[in-house]
């Protein structure tokens, strides 16, 4: 059975920590060098902590909307870009999890599709659910409504 309901899904809080991680830990080294060497450095550690925040608000801000008849992919902070396929035109659903995502319980979903600007959807950081074997059914509902039967 097809929920009706559609479905928004978001980067997870960890997710996007991990990615900012290296640039956190650049930020340190910078204040301890401030500590050691140079008051200066502590200018390239705030510089290097206000890109870290960024980059987190900005892996937090994509937003992922999975209806019955699209789906949609929005992101941005200062720049907002909204992308859309269609259901019926995925092909192809690939989930990937690394060694930290299996331990937070999440993964990255790949949807390669027929959509000539989108060849591929990539929703990642999301927690661990079925989404795919929703976006499956979706998908093959959409193409019984619109009577596209694919042919290899």
């Amino acid at each position: 059975m097809i929920p009706a309901k559609d479905i928004e899904l978001k980067p997870a809080y960890i997710w996007a920590f991990l990615k900012c991680l290296p640039l956190l830990l650049l930020a340190v080294t910078f204040l301890l060098l401030a500590w050691w060497l140079s008051h200066y450095f502590i200018l390239f550690s705030l510089a290097v902590t206000g890109a870290a925040w960024y980059r987190m608000l900005y892996l937090r801000s994509y937003t992922f909307h999975v209806t019955t008849e699209v789906i949609r992919l929005q992101h941005g902070i200062l720049n907002k870009r909204s992308d859309q396929v269609e259901m019926f035109r995925i092909k192809d659903y690939i989930v990937t999890q690394s060694f930290f995502q299996q331990l937070f319980k999440l993964m990255n979903v790949t949807l390669i599709t027929t959509d000539p600007e989108n060849h591929a959807i990539n929703m990642f950081g999301i927690p661990e659910s079925e989404i795919i074997d929703t976006i499956r059914e979706r998908v093959q509902k959409a193409r019984q409504d619109n009577h596209i039967y694919e042919i290899n």
